[in-house]
């Protein structure tokens, strides 16, 4: 894990505490790969993604607890 990704990771831990009582807690490789994938769909833009894409781009995005 890079140092930008580990920073995320670390912040996505943190909102965990507060935001994802009930929500397992994602282990370093998985969120890196979630990280990766949220990223990559949010570069597309909106526009840009397909109705499939932005569906999963909200559920990613929902369990990484980023608005």
């Amino acid at each position: 894990m890079d140092e930008a990704t580990h920073k995320r990771f670390l912040d996505y831990r943190e909102r965990h505490v507060y935001f994802g009582t009930k929500v397992r807690l994602l282990g370093g490789d998985e969120f890196a790969a979630l990280d990766a994938e949220q990223r990559a769909l949010e570069a597309l833009g909106e526009d840009r993604r397909s109705s499939e894409e932005q569906a999963r781009y909200v559920e990613v995005t929902i369990l990484l607890f980023r608005d």
